[in-house]
């Protein structure tokens, strides 16, 4: 069985979920774009998971030649999309702005180092020997962790977004095994990894799809100072409160 177009075919699908969101997103559209097209960027950090942690057939055989690859860019846009996106989609929530007089309270000193968390967390604990996942997984529920502290009504969107996305990656990763049996235990450097298992999937797999569902959920409202309602609560907080962006 060839493996060669699966990395391809797989990161392209989740450009599925994108797509519907995207429609369902409304004004948001915008956006679910930019972050994508952020989060993409994402992708030129695959040479420090190849081949430590994966070696994944690729297309033009980029990522055994030079680590980077095309689908990798493919599959961060769709999911910097969808993290950002599937919470406030389904639970039909709003944007609002939050009050100035709010920005300046004293949790929101640390509101740049909430969102930088991820990429401060990370380089010292890559130094560390362990598999670079680990460190890539821990900066994220860092991150996760830091947005609430310094935004706490972020909370719910947080752990429910970081819920929702693992859900849909654990869909993604078991259509994975079903459709091309024998690809993670060839692909996936297993040897050095904990060797933990569920329904076939690899435990850092859940763990990533996890903690990048709780820090990207919340991300885009942490960075532009919105908060989420539910659509019926769709009214300025005060006169120099933005209009909702989005029913």
């Amino acid at each position: 069985m060839t493996y060669h177009y699966v990395w391809l075919l797989w990161s392209a699908a989740f450009l599925g979920p994108w797509a519907i969101l995207f429609v369902a997103a409304g004004s948001f559209r915008r956006e679910m774009l930019r972050v994508s097209a952020l989060t993409s960027l994402l992708g030129l950090t695959e040479p420090i998971f190849v081949p430590e942690y994966w070696n994944p057939p690729s297309l033009f055989e980029l990522a055994q030649r030079t680590g980077f690859d095309i689908e990798s860019l493919i599959f961060s846009f769709a999911i910097g999309g969808i993290g950002a996106a599937v919470y406030r989609v389904l639970l039909r929530r709003a944007l609002r702005a939050v009050p100035p007089a709010e920005q300046h309270g004293a949790r929101h000193r640390f509101h740049t180092l909430a969102i930088a968390a991820p990429a401060l967390v990370f380089p010292p604990l890559y130094l560390l020997p362990w598999n670079p996942i680990y460190p890539a997984i821990a900066g994220l529920a860092v991150g996760g962790a830091a947005n609430v502290l310094c935004r706490p009504d972020l909370a719910r969107a947080t752990l429910l977004g970081g819920l929702l996305f693992a859900a849909l990656y654990a869909v993604f990763m078991t259509l994975l095994i079903v459709s091309t049996p024998g690809y993670i235990e060839r692909v996936w450097n297993l040897p050095v990894l904990s060797g933990l298992l569920v329904a076939g999937i690899p435990i850092e797999e859940l763990l990533f799809g996890f903690a990048f569902g709780t820090y990207w959920a919340g991300i885009y409202e942490h960075f532009t100072w919105t908060r989420l309602v539910r659509s019926g609560q769709c009214r300025p907080d005060s006169p120099n409160a933005r209009p909702c962006e989005a029913r």
